[in-house]
């Protein structure tokens, strides 16, 4: 029983030592952070105390080349480019507060960074999916709530808007105006990132449940509220409200995917690029400043196609 309780012992991570313990002691009390954020910390510390004692090197002695060469081999041993970031972020700011209290000249820390992370592809619903929320018509519920609803879900997709664009619309047009739509030549008017403004065209579904919604707003909204959209206060909606509700549209139109605004302006990109593969044209819809920006859709454009592929091409099918 003792043999296996020394083994159990040799297992375990060597206790930290005392100006580390110093350190996350002041997370907790003076910096007040989270839990989590004071558990990952710990073990970015716990990997620079091994690293340092693995390597004969003094914590408060520690040089850059001394991290760049433990940021090396922890990543080669698995550890994520996230991960390795969130453990640099852990070291610097503890030669940071150790500067501050003067016990380090430099901070070895600063000015390495962490190995590149691939950036994840925008979540795009498939066309059937986003079809399917457009065309949802709920039927429990305020009549109001279900028409706005609806009319905010087909600008979303329909259009490409970010939410604070929409949110942003008025019902009515003027030079101190965010946005508005102009029923009249359907075009949507708003106001994007780098108070830029831009035209997008609105379709004939969008526009017929912009008309349903409008012929109800005035029961909801405020006399003086000039947004379009409102709450059930009958002031502007907000981001968050417009979330929740979009996400419970999703889950009643059987959408399986945790739908956020966004998704539907990902979507939007995505499934016009399909159909036209016009990548200028779709820079100017969405209001990007650089193509490069732009051009990530043309990757979620070849993953369709090589679905397509997969799934239909006899000479892609595996043989058993």
């Amino acid at each position: 029983m003792s043999t296996q309780r020394s083994a159990a012992d040799d297992a375990r991570p060597a206790p930290l030592p005392t100006e580390l313990l110093d350190y996350l002691q002041h997370l907790q009390v003076e910096r007040r952070l989270a839990q989590r954020t004071r558990e990952i910390y710990s073990d970015a510390l716990r990997r620079l105390d091994a690293s340092a004692r693995a390597d004969g090197v003094a914590l408060q002695a520690v040089q850059p080349h001394h991290v760049r060469t433990w940021m090396a081999r922890a990543h080669r041993g698995g550890l994520s480019p996230r991960s390795v970031a969130l453990m640099l972020s852990g070291w610097r700011g503890l030669y940071r507060w150790w500067g501050e209290q003067g016990s380090v000249s430099i901070n070895p820390v600063q000015g390495v960074r962490a190995p590149r992370q691939a950036k994840p592809l925008p979540k795009a619903l498939s066309v059937d999916h986003a079809v399917a929320l457009a065309e949802h018509r709920g039927k429990d519920g305020d009549a109001r709530l279900l028409a706005r609803d609806h009319a905010v879900v087909e600008l979303l997709y329909g259009c490409g808007l970010r939410v604070g664009e929409l949110i942003g619309l008025d019902l009515r047009p003027g030079r101190d105006r965010a946005g508005w739509i102009d029923r009249n030549d359907a075009t949507a008017h708003v106001l994007g990132k780098g108070s830029k403004r831009r035209s997008v065209p609105v379709g004939r579904a969008a526009l017929q449940a912009l008309d349903a919604w409008l012929a109800l707003r005035e029961s909801m909204a405020k006399a003086d509220e000039p947004a379009l959209f409102v709450s059930e206060r009958g002031r502007r909606l907000g981001a968050n409200q417009l979330r929740a509700r979009l996400k419970q549209t999703a889950v009643a139109a059987g959408v399986p995917a945790h739908v956020h605004p966004h998704m539907l302006r990902h979507s939007f990109a995505s499934h016009l690029l399909q159909s036209s593969g016009d990548l200028r044209a779709v820079q100017e819809l969405l209001g990007h400043a650089n193509i490069a920006t732009t051009q990530v859709y043309t990757k979620l454009d070849f993953q369709h196609l090589s679905k397509v592929y997969d799934a239909a091409h006899p000479r892609a099918r595996r043989r058993g």
